[in-house]
C-alpha cells in the first residue's frame, strides 16, 4: 500500500495492445469439450478469445514495445527499464524482458520479468513508476503479456473456456503537472491461496518429468469455486480502499478499468463502487483472460476509443494466482508532444 512519495509524478505517456489474429469461437470449443455457447456467455461473459499460433509471449511484447516507442517516436536507447509482467515467460530464464531489450534495441534499459500472475501489470505498474517518482528513471516500459493457450488444457473443459493470448502495456514518464499520474495503489498477497490456482509442474518443486507430463501437470490447474468467491470479494475490497483513502467515491471516476476474469467479478466490484455501466470498461466477451495482458489491453482500448482526457481519474484493478491482487488509482494527462522531454 501507499500513496505517491516520490518528488515526480509518474504518468502514461503511451499506451498500446497486441492480439494474435487467430479467433476461437466458443463454438470452436464446443468441439473439443462438452460445453456450450450459451454455458460459456452466461457464466463468465466470453464469446471468443485470441490465440497464439507458432509465437512464444515475447513476440507479442515486442509487438507492444514497438508500438509504444513509434508512438512516442522514441529511439530505443532513451528507454531505462523494460518490467515485463508475464506468467508465461519463453523460459525460465532468461527473462522475456531480456528479450524484449535485445529485440527493440534499448540498449541501455536493464530489464526483468515481474510473476503476479493475473495482477502482475497492476504490481508492475506500481514498480515501474516508484523508478520515475524518486527520479532514478525518466522513461520506462511496462508491458503485460501472456500466451494462456500454451498452459491451457484443452480437455479441460472448466478452464480452457477461460483464456486467450495477448499482449499490453505503457509508457511511464514524469509528470509536467502536479497531481497527475499514479496518486495511489494497495498491492496484496496471501499464498494461503497459492494451491487453489497454479500451474504445479515445471519448477523446481516438481521438474518436469514422464510422470508430471502424463498427469497434465504443467497446465492451469483451478479450484474454480474458491478462485470465484476470493475474486470476487477482493477485488472489490481493494478498489473501494484506495478510493475512501483518498476521500473519492465510484462518482469521481472517470473510468474503472478492472482485470477481465469474469464478467460477474467484473459486475461485482462495479457494484460495489456503485459505478454505472458507461464507467466501466468491459472486453471479456472478445478477448477472454488474457491474464497480465487484460488491463493494458483495455486501458489501451479506451484511451483509443477516447475515453480518457486529462484530469480523469482511472482506477485499475486486478486479482490473481498467488493469491496476489491489487488496486490503482491514476489521474489520466495526456502528452501530445513525442520524444524526449
Amino acid at each position: 500500500m501507499g500513496q505517491r512519495t516520490g518528488q515526480h509524478g509518474a504518468i502514461i505517456t503511451a499506451v498500446e495492445r497486441y492480439l494474435p489474429d487467430r479467433v476461437l469461437t466458443n463454438h470452436d470449443l464446443e468441439k473439443l469439450v462438452d460445453t456450450s455457447d450459451e454455458w460459456i456467455r452466461e457464466r463468465t461473459g466470453v464469446v471468443e478469445r485470441h490465440i497464439l499460433d507458432g509465437q512464444p509471449t515475447s513476440y507479442m511484447a515486442i509487438k507492444v514495445a514497438e508500438r509504444i516507442i513509434a508512438a512516442r517516436d522514441l529511439d530505443p536507447a532513451e528507454i531505462d527499464l523494460i518490467i515485463v509482467a508475464t506468467a508465461t515467460p519463453d523460459m525460465l530464464f532468461p527473462s522475456t524482458a531480456c528479450l524484449v531489450q535485445h529485440a527493440v534495441r534499448a540498449t541501455r534499459a536493464w530489464a526483468y520479468d515481474l510473476s503476479a500472475a493475473c495482477t502482475g501489470f497492476i504490481y508492475a505498474l506500481v514498480a515501474g513508476a516508484q523508478f520515475i517518482q524518486t527520479g532514478a528513471h525518466r522513461k520506462v516500459l511496462v508491458i503485460g503479456a501472456d500466451k494462456m493457450s500454451a498452459i491451457t488444457d484443452f480437455t479441460d473443459r472448466s478452464t480452457c473456456i477461460l483464456f486467450g493470448d495477448g499482449a499490453g502495456g505503457v509508457l511511464l514518464e514524469p509528470a509536467q503537472t502536479a497531481n497527475a499520474g499514479l496518486l495511489d495503489f494497495e498491492l496484496r498477497a496471501d499464498g494461503a491461496g497459492a494451491g487453489c490456482l497454479s500451474v504445479p509442474a515445471g519448477g523446481s518443486m516438481m521438474p518436469a518429468s514422464h510422470e508430471t507430463v502424463d498427469q497434465r501437470l504443467h497446465y492451469v490447474q483451478q479450484d474454480g469455486r474458491s478462485v470465484f468467491k476470493f475474486a470476487v470479494a477482493r477485488m472489490a475490497e481493494v478498489c473501494a480502499t484506495v478510493l475512501e483513502r483518498n476521500g473519492l467515491t465510484g462518482a469521481d471516476l472517470k473510468l474503472f478499468v478492472p482485470h477481465q476474469a469474469n464478467y460477474r467479478i467484473i459486475q461485482a466490484a462495479a457494484q460495489r463502487l456503485k459505478l454505472p455501466a458507461e464507467k466501466v470498461m468491459v472486453n471479456i466477451d472478445r478477448f477472454a483472460n488474457t491474464t497480465a495482458a487484460t488491463v493494458p489491453i483495455a486501458l489501451s482500448e479506451a484511451f483509443q476509443q477516447e475515453r480518457l482526457e486529462s484530469g480523469d481519474l482511472v482506477l485499475l484493478a486486478g486479482v490473481g494466482g498467488g493469491y496476489t491482487w491489487g488496486s490503482v488509482l491514476l489521474r489520466w494527462e495526456n502528452r501530445s508532444d513525442p520524444g524526449n522531454t
